[in-house]
């Protein structure tokens, strides 16, 4: 069979990327079609008590202008629609930034211009949202967010050094290159929605849910997706209002959030605080691991999306208090956002590092020393962990061993040079997937599956899956995919898509080779009658035994009909980890950090493509920048308004912020994964970069920033 798996190839869907081939969901072209445009409330808590939309409603070109009391009613559903309450439903302002009305005309413009003549007028009440103005108000929510392993405080009365520390993100809010889409069309009673999504059956669910429409009615299109972190996973109350919208004006609806209805409508990182307290023998032997975190929710729930699984699973540790806590604030609901470990990873693995100073010990050794293959809560022994060799990999690349370890002490020039490191760790989940795969009589291929390509390079692994399966070159297969009418597949978050899918695109692939194989085998015509089947082999588009083949095309154009097969999958969750070193310059005239050198190397299991894996961790370290230097989204505290709710303001990285990134795989596939050994891996190269810039400034400048971004103001 040829071996493709794993190769670096180029990206099957880049030519129509680049060449403006690529279609997405605000590129949808349908005739009739009108444009609709959201009023935001300009209050974050209290009701609505009047609403005149006389103006708006004879503007030019205006269509219709739907209020809480003129929208269709929609039904409430649970996940994946997150935010706990849909908007234009009652009067209810739940957060700043909430839909109040809904204007729809014929062009956008002309709904732009409507929704500034809608005059709405309410009753407020005093919001809180930040949560420095309301840790009194600290709740458990339900579920697994209060761990106690062993006896904590024991094991910190053994400890013979400790440390204990407050460390701090801010909000965060997603940024994709496209924002968030939704094109509606009813035809009858069926439903077609062109939509920017990371879960195309989760879309479908919840629209059939909440519209009362049977899903088999309703079928949902992402053929592209301009970028999808977590902000297009969750189904969001745009898209129902559209659908719903759509329906009473018998008319096809297009909504395009704008990047400032954005920061409101999406979910984001939410808050966070957290207190660490590591014991710790002379040789660094953990004895106790307390963490204590509090997180931002809104008042419509009770979610917690940011999790500290990395203190419950990372390190051997006897005696471990985990608590999750919750502040419900005026705000808008949160959601996940690559990866929400990072937010907790990043005290656990700045506190590491403390403790190690504190030790005279080396950080690696210090994560050594306390080095575990099991599961520390169950004692089951992980499918694979090769994060042993990813220590020696990168340390070795980066130069480790030279590190002089006291702070301050190297510069060049004007600036002083800083190394850090941090463990990577990130839980990926599995969803049941399937995948159909059809042979035509030319000898092309034909793969389909209702998943997504966030972005990632699902269109080309996927591809690779199938040519290896067959047997055949790369260029003889096209695989699609973003339609609920080909057969489903699950969400496109959790690092779940090549975990998920990939079993599930074999074995369907697998089933077409093994049925032109028979058809070969007992034709009187091929070269190959008569062969055992087992013992045929494919490789470069033909079917070989003892010394005589045949191609798969000379095979189809014979039987004068496609071939197809199925396949389906469901691999289970796990784990994935890996590690970062990190070199910073700092300027101490300004203040100013840079990161000028990246070596990371992970244990993805199977490396299912070089090129798209190693973008996987290009993206992640760049976001770890962002999160530990620049992210920040500034909450009014008197109002709990987003002040920079644009990207002039709200700063990410850019190609000059991001030095050269060398990046390393232990390259081994888990033997428990379905999806060709490979195991989900996405979100892991970003968990332990905010720590690793932290921890390189402290080695840098002697100073230690716990509360994130790392500004100049708080080095200054």
């Amino acid at each position: 069979m040829s071996q493709v798996v794993g190769l670096p190839v180029e990206r099957v869907d880049g030519h129509a990327k680049v060449t403006g081939g690529a279609k997405y969901a605000a590129d949808t072209v349908i005739p009739g079609v009108l444009h609709g445009f959201l009023v935001l409330s300009t209050i974050a808590r209290g009701r609505v008590t009047g609403i005149d939309t006389r103006a708006a409603s004879a503007a030019p070109g205006v269509v219709a202008v739907f209020t809480h009391t003129t929208m269709p009613r929609l039904k409430l559903t649970s996940f994946p629609y997150v935010k706990g309450f849909i908007p234009l439903q009652d009067a209810e302002i739940h957060h700043n930034g909430q839909p109040v009305a809904y204007v729809v005309a014929t062009t956008l413009e002309q709904a732009q211009d409507a929704a500034t003549l809608v005059d709405v007028k309410y009753a407020g009440e005093k919001p809180v949202g930040v949560l420095e103005d309301a840790l009194d108000q600290v709740y458990l929510p339900d579920g697994e967010n209060d761990i106690v392993r062993g006896d904590p405080a024991a094991g910190l009365a053994q400890a013979e050094v400790k440390v204990d520390a407050s460390y701090s993100s801010p909000t965060h809010h997603h940024n994709p290159i496209e924002p968030p889409v939704t094109v509606a069309r009813w035809d009858g009673g069926k439903l077609t929605v062109h939509e920017s999504a990371q879960g195309i059956s989760f879309t479908r669910l919840v629209l059939a849910q909440s519209l009362g429409v049977p899903a088999s009615d309703i079928r949902v299109l992402t053929p592209y997706l301009g970028g999808g972190f977590g902000a297009k996973g969750p189904v969001w109350a745009h898209t129902l209002l559209t659908a719903a919208v759509a329906r009473a004006l018998g008319k096809p609806v297009k909504l395009v959030l704008t990047r400032a209805q954005m920061y409101y409508s999406t979910g984001h990182r939410a808050q966070f605080r957290q207190q660490v307290t590591l014991g710790a023998k002379r040789d660094g032997t953990l004895t106790a691991l307390v963490n204590i975190s509090t997180q931002q929710t809104s008042r419509s729930s009770d979610t917690l999306f940011n999790e500290s699984e990395s203190s419950r699973l990372l390190y051997a540790c006897p005696n471990l208090h985990v608590r999750q806590q919750g502040v419900k604030l005026d705000v808008a609901t949160p959601s996940f956002q690559r990866s929400p470990e990072t937010t907790s990873h990043f005290g656990l693995e700045t506190a590491l590092d403390e403790l190690s100073y504190a030790l005279g010990m080396d950080p690696l050794e210090l994560r050594l020393r306390n080095y575990t293959e099991v599961d520390p809560g169950t004692g089951a022994k992980f499918s694979s962990k090769h994060l042993r060799e990813c220590y020696r990999l990168a340390s070795d690349a980066f130069g480790w061993s030279r590190r002089n370890p006291k702070p301050g002490s190297t510069r060049e020039g004007h600036e002083f040079v800083g190394w850090g490191m941090a463990t990577e760790a990130h839980t990926y989940h599995g969803f049941p997937s399937s995948a159909s795969v059809v042979m035509g009589t030319d000898g092309r291929v034909l793969a389909r599956s209702g998943t997504q390509d966030i972005g990632t390079g699902t269109y080309t692994v996927m591809t690779q899956v199938v040519a290896q399966a067959l047997g055949t070159p790369v260029d003889t297969v096209t695989f699609e995919l973003g339609d609920t009418d080909f057969p489903a597949a699950g969400l496109s978050a959790a690092s779940a898509t090549v975990n998920s899918l990939s079993g599930a695109v074999d074995r369907a692939a697998a089933s077409v080779r093994d049925a032109v194989i028979r058809l070969a085998v007992a034709d009187a015509r091929s070269p190959l009658h008569g062969r055992p089947p087992e013992q045929v082999k494919a490789e470069h588009g033909y079917l070989w035994a003892g010394g005589r083949r045949e191609s798969y095309r000379a095979i189809m154009a014979r039987h004068g009909k496609p071939v197809e097969g199925a396949g389906s999958s469901l691999n289970a969750d796990g784990y994935t980890t890996g590690v970062v070193f990190i070199e910073v310059k700092v300027d101490p005239r300004v203040g100013r950090v840079r990161v000028t050198r990246a070596v990371t190397a992970h244990d993805p299991g199977r490396v299912m493509n070089r090129r798209t894996a190693r973008g996987q961790v290009i993206g992640g370290v760049t976001w770890g920048i962002g999160f530990a230097l620049m992210e920040h989204t500034v909450i009014d505290r008197g109002t709990a308004r987003i002040a920079n709710a644009n990207l002039s303001t709200y700063l990410v990285p850019v190609s000059a912020d991001v030095p050269e990134i060398e990046t390393l795989f232990v390259d081994r596939p888990d033997p428990v994964s379905q999806a060709l050994g490979a195991k989900g891996f996405g979100e892991t190269p970003i968990t332990g970069v905010p720590a690793a810039i932290g921890n390189a400034v402290y080695h840098a400048t002697g100073r230690r920033i716990r509360s994130l971004p790392i500004t100049q103001d708080k080095l200054l």
